[in-house]
């Protein structure tokens, strides 16, 4: 595709801000994500810092050639969670976090050493375009239903408690169960979300070459101004069916003690190598043999996704980073990134799809684009406001960005199979395979380890091209 900005451009102050700005925005939701899904101390301020680094590391190893950034990978969510439960306090825990990110980025530098040895070839005869770029696909089209998901709640909640009965002890037992629920109707989510969507086609489309760069900033804050008003009007008229936008997250960051203090500005991120420095003497053997079982499978699954992300990004820049800077800098740059993230933020680091798809809508593949917010990140984590304001972002308004997002990855995907012959029975089954297993939702779990979707379609498509490979074509040559 034809790109504003190159790998190798420099915009010029402001329009750097900006658009780095944009790339922060593009990430932040699912990076800030993880550490609140997970708890037991992981924060997002951290996950934010830590996502920073990993992504200059990342950039420093692949010789500042590919343009993608770092962010709290979703495929370690087990985990996490298996290590803070392996785990006999907080501490323990969280060194138990750390531990696994650097077992999970060995692999990786254990599987760059092999390509810088063997070469790729290997892996350009494994996973062909046929193969890759349904999986690509299968990348965006996954997340679809969280994109969906989103764009139909608010972040105003209220306590809702169930009462079930149980047998399972042999007598009746009254069972409860407290969860928040969404207040605001999913209707108002609905328009916010969809107006936030609107904002970024149009900025994209007909917009101006200064527009064109920095759709997403103009549509989150269409999205949640909107939202914004709708909140301010329910609160006034005391409609909760209104409330989208939860203000409270100001004051829980910049007020926790009701007082106004350095820490309503600025504060230190609770990071990770902090909590788990203090449990070096609880760490044995049995639960480094918890944290290898839960951590390194995953790496090797995920390693599939580093190798599909690379190739849809070399499409969109029109330049084969497998091999130039090459996949053994960018395994080195995944796992060396990914430890020295989590020694911050706890969260193994991964590169981000929408990261992806922020340069494929904006046409900006600047490096120094990606460093800039890379430090943005890092500088964020310190300023309370700016925390507070992310983490205000209601879920509507970035399920609206998320399908813009997420559909570029899947139509990204899709491009790379339009050379693909279909007239070749072979080449139909293995898309198939992909794309069904994947939609479909494939998974298997074995113990505390679960082959995600993806992938379980790689591994099928992966399977199916080779069997049928043997089959010569069956259209005559002329």
């Amino acid at each position: 595709m034809k790109l504003t900005f190159d790998v190798a451009d420099k915009p010029k102050g402001g329009q750097l801000v900006v658009f780095a700005l944009q790339q922060m925005l593009a990430i932040l939701a699912a990076t800030i994500a993880v550490p609140l899904i997970i708890g037991n101390g992981l924060t997002p301020a951290s996950a934010m810092f830590g996502a920073g680094v990993g992504t200059i590391v990342y950039i420093l190893f692949t010789k500042r050639k590919s343009p993608v950034f770092l962010g709290s990978s979703f495929a370690f969510l087990g985990s996490m969670a298996a290590a803070f439960a392996g785990g006999v306090s907080m501490e323990l825990g969280m060194l138990g976090l750390i531990v696994g990110a650097i077992l999970a980025g060995l692999v990786y530098v254990v599987i760059a050493i092999v390509v810088k040895f063997v070469g790729i070839g290997w892996l350009n005869k494994l996973m062909p375009a046929v193969v890759i770029g349904p999986t690509v696909a299968i990348i965006g089209l996954s997340l679809a239903g969280n994109a969906i998901g989103d764009l139909l709640k608010g972040d105003v909640t209220k306590q809702v408690t169930d009462y079930a009965v149980s047998v399972e002890s042999g007598t009746p037992e009254i069972i409860e169960t407290v969860s928040n629920v969404p207040v605001g109707s999913t209707y108002v989510a609905l328009i916010c979300g969809l107006i936030t969507l609107a904002v970024i086609m149009l900025c994209s489309t007909f917009g101006k070459k200064a527009l064109r760069l920095i759709p997403f900033i103009i549509g989150i804050l269409a999205g949640y101004a909107a939202a914004a008003i709708f909140t301010a009007i329910g609160t006034i008229c005391d409609i909760d069916a209104l409330k989208i936008v939860d203000f409270s997250v100001f004051k829980s960051y910049m007020f926790p003690d009701g007082a106004v203090s350095l820490s309503t500005f600025f504060r230190l991120p609770d990071f990770a190598f902090v909590s788990g420095a203090k449990a070096f003497s609880e760490f044995d053997f049995s639960y480094f043999a918890t944290i290898f079982v839960a951590y390194v499978p995953v790496a090797l699954v995920v390693f599939a996704e580093h190798v599909a992300d690379h190739k849809n990004l070399s499409s969109i820049i029109d330049h084969d980073l497998l091999k130039e800077p090459g996949l053994t800098r960018t395994l080195l740059g995944d796992g060396v990134g990914s430890i020295a993230g989590a020694l911050f933020g706890g969260c193994p680091n991964t590169t981000y799809g929408e990261s992806v798809a922020c340069v494929a809508i904006t046409g900006n593949a600047s490096v120094v684009t990606i460093f800039t917010a890379a430090v943005g990140c890092m500088i964020f984590a310190f300023i309370t406001p700016l925390v507070a304001f992310v983490d205000s972002i209601p879920a509507c308004v970035m399920g609206g960005v998320c399908i813009a997002l997420y559909g570029f990855i899947a139509v990204s995907g899709l491009k790379m199979i339009q050379a693909v012959n279909f007239d070749e029975n072979k080449n139909l089954f293995v898309v198939s395979v992909i794309l069904i297993a994947g939609i479909g939702g494939l998974t298997l779990t074995f113990g505390k380890i679960t082959l995600t979707e993806i992938a379980a379609a790689l591994i099928l498509g992966i399977l199916t091209n080779v069997m049928l490979s043997r089959k010569k074509s069956n259209i005559a040559k002329k």
